[in-house]
């Protein structure tokens, strides 16, 4: 989970053979997208596009 103990929406969006999995940080807005087969799990998804978005904020707050 992000810092500052905010919560993160993930949003999962099939496109043909793909599904595209978006993590959004409810305090900062910033969001993160990978995008993977369809036949994977949406909990893989989901821990996949957590740990994307906690790189971005940690680059973006210089860690």
């Amino acid at each position: 989970m992000p810092r500052g103990g905010s919560e993160v929406y993930v949003e999962f969006i099939v496109q043909g053979a793909f599904i595209k999995a978006t993590a959004i940080d409810s305090k900062t807005g910033m969001e993160a997208s990978i995008i993977g087969p369809v036949t994977a799990s949406r909990a893989d998804l989901s821990a996949a596009a957590l740990r994307k978005l906690e790189y971005i904020l940690k680059k973006r707050m210089g860690g």
